[in-house]
């Protein structure tokens, strides 16, 4: 397995964190007798070797060693071996744009690609089940991949290696689509009876991405009875092979996963796969979180979150049946609830009377305490607040009158709307006993300062001016200070007694801030013109100079130069506000220019499309050209922010505010 090791030049090489002079003691690591050692080898080799993706010379000296103890049925979980030869060389293909070392990577598993197939008949099934999956992505010619997965369909017995074996066949119907006829003749006898219903799941999700017109007309309840029917054979998690408990990503990893991974993974390509058919989804979704099996429930509500980030429909039904799963005596599907509802915000209010019935009868998850830091909102409070529901105001006005409320109490406030005017008074005294000298005290003042600018509390001036001029240098410093002159521009009018301070911080890296403030109290544009006509270099000050001129409208013509040029700016977040502010202005010639830069903006930046609309509906009938992308809008199905690879707490939020104000600027117009 090691011939030559030693006279290859390891100390030469590079991985991650520099010499890889340690990699042999890392291969070696991955032959030997101990689970927890062979465990922690193959954490070194991800972390180091392999490290986020990356391939480095290292990397590719390790290919034959890998290759040679992925053969040795003596080696012990060889399965991981074949998995970090699969990510090594990527899916068999070279991205566009993919650097040498990468190309290099997956030429070199490629030509030991004839090793997988021996390990498609290994004795170890987690071998054979992975082993499939690299044939498929590094073998050729197509037609003998074809035949091994034809031929090992036959003679395997091992459940998850039937399913490995299907995924298979529907990622080389994607791969080669010239030989998609067979294989989807191969998934359709597949999802057929006298299979498994895990195979049979599997199969009806590798059809939906490969041949959605050869789905049953009855996909959902078929795919609902075989969750089921399969869950009733589910094997006891005990009867997985044990696993060391090292403290290594590979060991965190397995422990996070969910207890029914392979179930999880059925459903998500069969959820992946289904794409826009929403109600499918819908209706698919509803069938597992009325399941008896909890396991199955769980699933759902993770599963749930990328089907309501990435499309817009009537979702009342499972979230109401998400809400249902906060009385469960299992915690778990109570955390997989109440994360999936704190991230729906007012769409979580069909499961309003759960999330209040939980936090009535359980004060202790009122709050969230950390080992690390302060305590914050605990997440069925946040996620009632969030909805909007008036509920949930008592509880936070107790929290409020405690010594260590949580610092992030403020934030929930504007969601609440006037129901939450109440906590005014309570606000301000939280926000009177910050000392500043707390490790949380400037996050938490931020905080209670958004909450203040949300009520327009304009009893809290007082309180505020000193924010401006007597905090202690600290790194949260200028985010207080910022925090302070938004709740005064809220104010308007009624801060009058803050104009000196604040015409004070006109002068330095708060001046634009400041300057946006000063406007809400007194209207005086020679005061603040200077900082606003035009900010130089800094593109960022610029967007926000440029959102401020167009609060100020016709006062502000002085700007129009200065504006004209960063129409031109080749920043989408800089020549947007521009083009909004000289409308709003009043520039007689901008319509010519405006319009089609927002047009353009709408298609090319979909995350700026929220300032757009504002724009449009300001423009009021000049802005009736515009509203067929308005229109278009809300005929779609598909979220703006969609599709996301990343998760973002905030997207369902930011596109149902962005459909209200589409309703809004049509109705004005």
């Amino acid at each position: 397995m090691f011939t030559g090791i030693d006279e290859v030049d390891w100390a030469s090489m590079r991985h991650a964190y520099g010499s890889a002079e340690d990699v042999p003691g890392l291969l070696r690591g991955l032959a030997s007798a101990d689970p927890a050692e062979r465990e922690i080898a193959l954490d070194g080799m991800y972390g180091a070797v392999h490290h986020q993706g990356d391939v480095y010379d290292s990397t590719l000296a390790c290919v034959p060693y890998l290759f040679a103890l992925a053969a040795r049925e003596e080696v012990r979980d060889r399965g991981g071996i074949v998995e970090l030869l699969v990510s090594i060389g990527g899916d068999g293909e070279v991205p566009e744009g993919a650097g040498a070392a990468h190309a290099m990577a997956c030429a070199a598993v490629r030509a030991g690609a004839e090793v997988f197939v021996r390990l498609a008949a290994d004795p170890d099934a987690r071998v054979r089940r992975t082993a499939a999956s690299a044939a498929v992505r590094f073998l050729d010619p197509p037609e003998r991949v074809l035949s091994l997965l034809r031929e090992r369909l036959t003679v395997e017995r091992d459940d998850r290696v039937l399913l490995a074996l299907t995924e298979s066949l529907g990622f080389l119907a994607r791969r080669h689509p010239g030989h998609t006829a067979e294989v989807v003749d191969l998934l359709t006898a597949l999802s057929r009876a006298p299979y498994g219903p895990g195979q049979r799941l599997a199969a009806l999700g590798q059809l939906a991405g490969s041949a959605p017109d050869r789905l049953p007309a009855d996909l959902v309840p078929m795919a609902v009875g075989l969750l089921r029917e399969r869950s009733g054979q589910r094997l006891d998690p005990s009867c997985e092979p044990d696993r060391p408990d090292t403290n290594t990503l590979v060991g965190r990893l397995r422990r996070l996963r969910p207890s029914d991974e392979e179930g999880s993974q059925l459903l998500r390509t069969l959820h992946t796969a289904l794409g826009g058919r929403v109600a499918d989804r819908i209706a698919l979704l509803n069938g597992q979180l009325t399941s008896p099996d909890p396991t199955d429930r769980c699933n759902a509500m993770w599963m749930s979150s990328g089907l309501f980030r990435d499309w817009r429909a009537d979702y009342s039904a499972p979230v109401a049946l998400i809400g249902a799963q906060l009385a469960a005596e299992e915690g778990q599907l109570r955390d997989a609830a109440t994360y999936v509802l704190e991230n729906l915000y007012h769409l979580a209010a069909p499961a309003a009377d759960d999330l209040h019935a939980l936090v009535t009868s359980r004060p202790d998850l009122w709050v969230r305490h950390w080992e690390h830091g302060a305590p914050t909102l605990g997440e069925p409070l946040r996620a009632l607040a969030r909805c909007g529901d008036p509920r949930a105001v008592p509880v936070l006005g107790q929290l409020l009158a405690t010594s260590d409320a949580p610092y992030d109490l403020g934030q929930v406030v504007d969601h609440l709307g006037p129901a939450a005017a109440p906590l005014a008074p309570a606000l301000r005294e939280s926000l009177a006993g910050l000392s500043f000298d707390g490790p949380d005290d400037h996050s938490r003042a931020v905080a209670l300062l958004s909450a203040l600018t949300a009520l327009e509390d304009t009893e809290s001036v007082p309180l505020i001016l000193p924010l401006l001029t007597r905090l202690p240098e600290h790194r949260m410093r200028s985010f207080v200070i910022g925090a302070a002159l938004r709740a005064l521009r809220a104010s308007g009018a009624g801060a009058v007694e803050a104009i000196p301070v604040v015409r004070r911080l006109l002068e330095g890296k708060h001046a634009i801030e400041a300057a946006d403030a000063l406007w809400a109290l007194e209207g005086d544009a020679e005061a603040v013109l200077p900082v606003l006509v035009m900010p130089e270099g800094d593109g960022v000050a610029q967007r926000r100079a440029a959102e401020v001129l167009a609060r100020l409208g016709p006062a502000a013509a002085p700007a129009r130069a200065g504006l004209r040029r960063l129409v031109e700016d080749p920043n989408a977040w800089v020549r947007t506000p521009a083009a909004c502010a000289l409308w709003r202005i009043g520039d007689e010639a901008a319509a010519d220019l405006v319009l089609p830069l927002l047009r353009d903006t709408w298609t090319g930046t979909p995350a700026l499309r929220q300032p757009i609309v504002e724009c449009v509906a300001a423009m009021g009938p000049a802005g009736t050209p515009l509203h067929d992308l308005l229109r278009a809008e809300l005929a779609a199905p598909q979220r703006h922010t969609a599709p996301s690879e990343v998760h973002s707490p905030l997207a369902v939020l930011s596109d149902e505010q962005l459909l209200r104000s589409c309703r809004e600027a049509l109705g004005a117009g």
